[in-house]
């Protein structure tokens, strides 16, 4: 079987899954390690049995609806290509908008940043990646996720970043922080089922939030102050109707100039707030 014929085989499988075309090229390229030109190039090559069985193997976990990123283990952020696994969250593009404002408000200044909940490191890296005088941190519940976050930054050899083990603020010391960027769980247990289908492949600790999909976000304004110097700043990604609720637990704990910032769609995702004392 060549490209060609086992293309047309895996059209009947994924015809149900959106851009599905761009899905088999994308795995014929990640199994045969060429890129997506050689493929439309070299459509007459002939597939081995090893290179078929992996291929099926992929293409029934994507006819499940499986995520292509867990399935080929690379997600691009920032322009930069994450390894991802179930471990942690896909990063989605709307989050680049918490790198900007991050950037934005460190300009060149030699910033120590927390990233809390880090997940595969995209947050923390593409900051300390963009700015080389900033010192950035990311901490995440458990050692694995935290292997992972530390493996892509060596493959990305950026070595201004560091990662460590806390379930949030439990294993932080008294160090004090120019900026803390968070993207924490915030979908609420109804929104949970109601895109459970789109999500069912994702760890539940990245996506659902007690409360209503508030408890974390709650708990990090709460404390971050504690870790934030003066004029310091705490960006946090949230849904998109979360916007007036998050904004008066900013208010609540006594943030100043606090503003919401909208994502790629024009929808409410980021809001911020800075300590004053």
């Amino acid at each position: 079987m060549n490209i060609k014929e086992w293309k047309n085989y895996a059209l009947k499988k994924l015809n149900k899954i959106f851009n599905f075309k761009l899905d088999i090229d994308i795995l014929l390229s990640y199994v045969l390690k060429k890129k997506r030109s050689w493929i439309l190039c070299f459509e007459e090559y002939v597939l081995n049995d090893e290179e078929i069985y992996f291929l099926n193997k992929l293409i029934k976990r994507r006819s499940c609806n499986e995520p292509i990123a867990y399935l080929i283990h690379n997600k691009e952020f920032w322009s930069l290509n994450f390894f991802v696994s179930k471990r942690v969250l896909i990063p989605r593009p709307d989050s680049e908008i918490l790198v900007e404002i991050a950037l934005k408000k460190i300009n060149n200044s030699s910033w120590n940043v927390l990233d809390l909940g880090t997940g595969c490191g995209n947050l923390a890296i593409s900051i300390a990646y963009s700015n080389k005088n900033c010192c950035v941190t990311g901490i995440d519940y458990t050692n694995k996720i935290v292997d992972l976050a530390l493996y892509n930054a060596r493959k990305l050899n950026i070595k201004n970043v560091n990662f460590f083990c806390s379930n949030w603020f439990s294993c932080v010391d008294n160090k004090k922080y120019n900026l803390i960027v968070s993207n924490p769980p915030y979908i609420s247990k109804k929104e949970f089922f109601l895109y459970k289908r789109n999500l069912l492949f994702e760890p539940i600790t990245s996506l659902y939030s007690k409360k209503n999909g508030f408890s974390d976000i709650i708990h990090i304004i709460k404390n971050s102050k504690k870790y934030l110097k003066n004029k310091g700043w705490l960006l946090i990604e949230h849904g998109w109707k979360q916007k007036k609720q998050v904004k008066y637990l900013f208010k609540k704990y006594f943030y100043f100039n606090i503003k919401t910032y909208k994502d790629l769609n024009r929808k409410n995702r980021v809001t911020v707030g800075q300590v004053i004392f």
